[in-house]
């Protein structure tokens, strides 16, 4: 008699434990922009954080990327913690940047106006010493979607979406572990946000690489992500498999985050109801928690602002 064999699961790459990150507020007062966030992420996997703006998304995308310090809890990467507080010499904070890469919500204000898309690409490899520069490059304009022609041109003279192509390329050119996206779509055309998604959809399923991916848009999420984590005021309120919290949410927050969401008899006045009833929901299960007296109570967003919102 044999008994089948399971094989072992494959560890996560990427876990954030217990995030937690505060900010002092002019005048006194702090503002908790992170309390205990807590996800993994596997190999070649795609996670999604939503939220509407001041919910924490961005804080955690710039956490996860070294851009700001948590005050508590952890991240690592292949079992490698990224939040020990110490001084780094510059090989090992370009290790730390071949991990994990960033493409910005504006590609403008992150590209150098002064550099052709080759140049932009050949000083990110210059920096990582990398070899055959040359061919490198070439394939990773080929990769995004850009020509001699673009290849050429300065970020003044590209579209919005060329632009982000170049982002994308640039984050790509170290090979990273794990890229992180915020917002990446959100300033696009809605048929250039679709082609941006798709070439991301590519990436992935052709190199492996894992994405963590921040938008205020479920609609959005839904096309690149397995799994979601809702975030509200800087907490969790749900998180799980992205088509389960899209077809059967448990939390008021993200029923109201997909009734938002524009669609064919949609309902504007609804929308900004659902808002309303979560927001209550949440006031009257929250009252006595441990963030009263600590977080300002944030306005709340016009209808202008559940649809169309970026943080």
């Amino acid at each position: 008699m044999t008994t089948a064999q399971t094989r072992p699961t494959a560890p996560p790459l990427l876990v954030a434990d217990g995030l937690r990150k505060t900010y002092q507020l002019p005048g006194g007062g702090s503002l908790v922009a992170a309390h205990d966030v807590s996800f993994t992420l596997p190999t070649g996997g795609s996670v999604g954080i939503v939220g509407e703006s001041g919910s924490g998304k961005t804080t955690v995308a710039r956490m996860l990327v070294g851009l700001v310090r948590p005050d508590a809890g952890t991240i690592t990467v292949d079992g490698r913690d990224r939040t020990a507080g110490r001084r780094r010499g510059r090989g090992e904070r370009l290790a730390r940047a071949r991990e994990i890469q960033m493409v910005f919500q504006d590609p403008y204000l992150s590209l150098d106006p002064r550099l052709t898309a080759r140049q932009c690409l050949a000083t990110s490899l210059s920096l990582h010493a990398a070899s055959d520069a040359d061919a490198r490059i070439g394939e990773l304009l080929d990769r995004v979607g850009l020509g001699s022609r673009e290849a050429a041109a300065r970020p003044h003279e590209m579209s919005g979406g060329q632009q982000q192509r170049l982002a994308i390329a640039r984050a790509l050119a170290v090979n990273p572990r794990v890229l992180v996206l915020d917002e990446a779509v959100a300033a696009l055309d809605v048929s250039i946000q679709s082609q941006i998604l798709r070439l991301l959809v590519d990436i992935r399923q052709d190199t492996g690489l894992a994405l963590v991916f921040i938008s205020h848009d479920l609609a959005v999420v839904q096309h690149v992500t397995d799994e979601t984590v809702v975030m509200r005021r800087g907490t969790v309120v749900e998180q799980g498999p992205t088509q389960r919290l899209l077809t059967a949410p448990e939390d008021g927050y993200t029923r109201a985050l997909l009734a938002s969401v524009p669609r064919r008899g949609w309902d504007p006045a609804a929308a900004v109801r659902d808002r309303a009833a979560a927001v209550r929901d949440h006031a009257a299960a929250s009252a006595g928690g441990q963030h009263s007296g600590k977080v300002p109570d944030l306005k709340e967003p016009t209808h202008s602002a559940l649809t169309g919102s970026a943080s």
